[in-house]
């Protein structure tokens, strides 16, 4: 009996050791909590932002939720846990999972040429500037086809900019993004638009997800919002992500927000900011598009760090999340448009991937290994597989502002400290 007794105590103090431990190595701890909450107030109380919510889930399980401030700054009406955000590029990932759901039923590979699926992409020609004397737009043929590859990590070069001299009127003039067009007449008129770039020359971040979507129609013979909806949102229980809000749930969409120079916050009428998601459009854009709430989101983000699995319901394998978060890159591809603004990060099939520690204060913190995306209404999520770590963060306001998802990413990770600090 008294080894036995003895053990007793023994076990008690290895268990109470190990709960110990376990919370000592949580990222989100008291002193994180404590700077997440004056972060959040911080940017409401300085006129940063009007309102903001953030969810945190560590190792499974909730660590972290605070809401601050107004989603109708106007009306009083506070930020909510189920306030509906407008997500536009954080619409993205969940695109490109719906696509990866095809890959993994061999519907493509990744480096098979798209125009193989979608004829409306076949003998496309690049944009080569204007001809000095006859003004005449001067085109080049590609040097080799736009693979899928290229239109998951924004390499495709479809022209993005309406203000270029040229290119720029044959873009409006196709207007391919109108809210009017379907997926098959975007693609037409996409089509018949000069690239900006040889395939795979550059990084330019421009409508590539929406020809994903295209994709997933074409590849499914189902409509995209169909197809999404039941491959992945329903699976994961998001039943309040998406595109068109009936007007019983109207009330709860966040106003907008624009910010002028001098930083002072007016709201955009909301006949404007949620035009989109109010009425019904024939586009269902791959790009943007969606609302969500930080449950919903958090939910796609918890089956991506379980690598493809919530709760039992399997949207992808953990090899195809693996694939997602692994940069797809080459180092030749120097020209990358805003990218290097995220940090020291590459970019995989439709999340931005740290490839590298934190290398300055000024530098956004986070996870080598992490993966993550944002969207033009400055809302944000990540997922930090090193710490089992996902994080999503909603806010309203445009231009885009960094600084909000600096002030957030320094609460969670603490403080920058340079490892080469104090040595020889």
């Amino acid at each position: 009996m008294k080894p036995t007794s003895l053990l007793f105590p023994i076990l008690l103090i290895a268990i109470f050791s190990c709960s110990k431990a376990s919370k000592e190595d949580l990222v989100i701890d008291e002193s994180a909590k404590a700077r997440l909450d004056s972060a959040l107030i911080e940017m409401v109380e300085s006129g940063m932002v009007a309102g903001a919510s953030a969810l945190i889930y560590e190792k499974g399980e909730e660590v972290y939720f605070k809401a601050a401030g107004f989603a109708d700054r106007e009306a009083q009406k506070p930020m909510e846990r189920n306030t509906l955000a407008i997500i536009y590029s954080m619409t993205k990932p969940i695109t490109g999972v719906a696509l990866m759901t095809l890959y993994e039923q061999g519907a493509f590979q990744l480096d098979d040429p798209l125009e193989k699926y979608a004829p409306e992409f076949a003998n496309m020609m690049v944009f080569a500037g204007m001809d000095s004397v006859s003004g005449e737009i001067k085109l080049e043929p590609l040097t080799r086809p736009i693979t899928i590859r290229d239109i998951t990590r924004h390499t495709a070069g479809f022209a993005t900019n309406p203000n270029q001299p040229g290119l720029g009127e044959l873009l409006k003039a196709a207007d391919p993004g109108n809210r009017n067009n379907t997926l098959v007449q975007m693609a037409e008129k996409m089509g018949k638009v000069p690239l900006m770039f040889q395939p795979g020359a550059q990084w330019a971040y421009g409508p590539s997800v929406d020809v994903q979507a295209f994709l997933v129609e074409r590849l499914s013979g189902k409509p995209y919002g169909e197809y999404v909806r039941e491959n992945v949102l329903d699976p994961l229980g998001m039943s309040e992500t998406r595109y068109f809000v009936p007007e019983s749930d109207q009330n709860r969409l966040s106003a907008m927000y624009r910010r002028s120079e001098d930083g002072a916050l007016s709201q955009v009428p909301d006949s404007i900011a949620h035009a989109f998601n109010t009425q019904q459009w024939a586009l269902t854009p791959g790009g943007y598009g969606l609302t969500s709430t930080l449950d919903d989101y958090m939910k796609f983000a918890q089956m991506l760090v379980n690598g493809g699995t919530y709760e039992g319901t399997t949207i992808l394998k953990p090899e195809t999340v693996k694939l997602m978060a692994t940069n797809q890159l080459d180092e030749s591809v120097t020209e990358r448009m805003f990218l290097p603004s995220k940090g020291n990060v590459g970019f995989g099939i439709d999340f931005a991937v740290r490839v590298a520690p934190t290398s300055s204060p000024e530098e956004n913190m986070g996870m080598v290994g992490e993966y993550f995306w944002d969207g033009a209404a400055s809302t944000l999520f990540w997922v930090d597989p090193q710490n089992n770590l996902t994080a999503v963060l909603f806010v309203q306001v445009m231009p885009f502002a960094g600084q909000v998802h600096k002030k957030f990413r320094d609460a969670v990770y603490g403080p920058f400290q340079d490892p080469n600090k104090g040595q020889n």
